[in-house]
């Protein structure tokens, strides 16, 4: 009986640890970042926080990871400019010059992000991208775009700065738990389907 006992207590240990582990892990789970190196081009995606992204990718830019930009997503309003065009004006006012930018003014979300920025990678002969978007989405991201660039592309992951967000303390308010859980939602089903929301 006692031999009984010991090991349903380390049974629920185990459990637990395994609990814990998830739960303080989930937020890294959903933001891998990549050590940075030098590549053909910066791609920044639009989103949340869309002017911390192209911040980001303009600050790359800037520090010689990478001698080109390119800028992805359609207009929110389709009386107005695209996503991509107004990260580059953005980009733009910040010293980055316009022959360094590439824009796809079309996707709407991240499996056409990746297919319509993949058009504009090998039109270019590019085998190397640093992709920037929000931590939370940059799991899914890299999943999508590994997908659509096949494995001879080398993907760097490094997120931008995030203000609602902590892949540390994802569990701090509703709106970064609601967050977290949605965007798991969305990886479990891209794995699962092989598809994106």
């Amino acid at each position: 009986m006692k031999r009984f006992v010991a090991v349903v207590v380390v049974l629920l240990v185990l459990v637990a640890a395994l609990v814990i582990g998830v739960f303080f892990g989930l937020g890294f789970y959903l933001s891998p970042q990549n050590t940075l190196a030098k590549t053909d081009t910066i791609v920044a995606i639009s989103g949340g926080e869309t002017d911390a992204r192209t911040d980001e990718a303009v600050r790359l830019y800037q520090d010689g990871w990478a001698g080109h930009i390119i800028f992805s997503g359609a207009a929110l309003d389709p009386n107005g400019p695209s996503n991509a065009e107004a990260m580059a004006s953005r980009a733009k006012s910040q010293g980055v010059p316009a022959a360094a930018i590439s824009l796809d003014e079309a996707s709407t979300n991240t499996r056409e992000n990746a297919s319509d920025v993949a058009a504009i990678i090998h039109r270019a002969g590019y085998t190397s991208i640093i992709l920037v978007t929000s931590p939370y989405h940059q799991r899914r991201a890299y999943i999508v775009f590994r997908r659509v660039l096949g494995s001879g592309m080398t993907i760097i992951n490094h997120s931008s700065y995030d203000q609602n967000w902590r892949r540390s303390e994802w569990w701090g308010t509703s709106y970064s738990r609601n967050l977290t859980l949605s965007e798991l939602q969305k990886v479990l089903y891209e794995l699962a389907s092989g598809k994106s929301q």
